[in-house]
């Protein structure tokens, strides 16, 4: 990776965002653009009187002030580190930075505490994942470890989730991490057999790579519902990071016809990292 962004709101849950960059930016020379959103309306900004330029540039100043501070931590230091400050009035335009730098990833840390349930209701967070068209990891504690060595990325395997498969495969080689894809089985109309599985795999691993060799990476469970089946098989195989992905500005996605990204950024404990289909 080259550029990660990480939002600062000076927050606990910011840090953890920007200690989490700092350890995946020593996978190689990877600069953090730590950016301040400074929500100045409108009314502010295009004020002509003198006063009220006056107040926007104090608010400006001030915030600079504030973010110096708060990027003044032993462990930044010798890091490629640039901070940013924006007069954004929304976390949507976060996208318009990570387009603006050509950035690989955004870092976020999410203030879900009781259930988690905050993480994809009304939050910044949210704003973010929908409109973001590069990945972003959304952080609910303190990441303790130093890299991700197991990623548990859900599937169904179709034609529309190839170009997603390819993006997450290259991101998480670049970070040295292992790739355990997964597909859930599920009860009733959606259950398949073992021979349906395996040529639907066949067929998307053939479209995806041009051969087989990862077939040896895919993981069939049986559950009664997607997002237990992923979460029953992260722990079990002790993973840290799983992955989904998002269909951006529509919301979540929906893989095999049902609800899974929503409840499992939702509730699961581990970190989540969400790709735009």
């Amino acid at each position: 990776m080259n550029k990660i962004i990480v939002p600062i709101d000076f927050s606990e849950h910011s840090e953890y965002a920007l200690e989490a960059a700092v350890k995946l930016a020593k996978n190689g020379d990877t600069e953090i653009l730590a950016l301040h959103m400074l929500e100045i309306s409108d009314a502010v900004l295009n004020k002509t009187d003198s006063e009220q330029q006056q107040k926007a540039i104090f608010f400006l100043r001030l915030a600079e002030k504030r973010f110096n501070e708060f990027l003044d931590k032993p462990y930044l230091k010798n890091v490629n580190i640039t901070p940013i400050v924006k007069h954004f009035k929304v976390f949507s335009e976060v996208n318009d930075v990570a387009l603006e730098h050509n950035a690989d990833l955004i870092i976020m840390g999410s203030h879900g505490s009781s259930g988690l349930s905050e993480i994809f209701v009304g939050s910044n967070t949210e704003k973010v994942v929908r409109h973001a068209d590069i990945p972003v990891l959304v952080l609910k504690h303190k990441f303790e470890k130093d890299n991700f060595k197991d990623v548990v990325f859900a599937s169904d395997f179709s034609s529309k989730s190839v170009a997603v498969y390819l993006k997450a495969s290259k991101l998480f080689k670049a970070l040295n991490a292992k790739l355990h894809l997964l597909y859930v089985n599920l009860p009733s109309d959606r259950f398949k057999s073992t021979n349906e599985i395996d040529e639907i795999v066949a067929t998307f691993l053939m479209t995806a790579d041009g051969n087989l060799d990862n077939l040896q990476h895919i993981n069939f469970v049986s559950d009664y519902t997607v997002e237990k089946g992923v979460l029953n098989f992260a722990n079990k195989i002790g993973a840290d990071l799983i992955a989904v992905a998002t269909h951006g500005r529509t919301g979540i996605a929906h893989f095999f016809e049902g609800s899974i990204s929503e409840d499992i950024a939702n509730h699961a404990i581990l970190p989540v990292m969400t790709f735009k289909l």
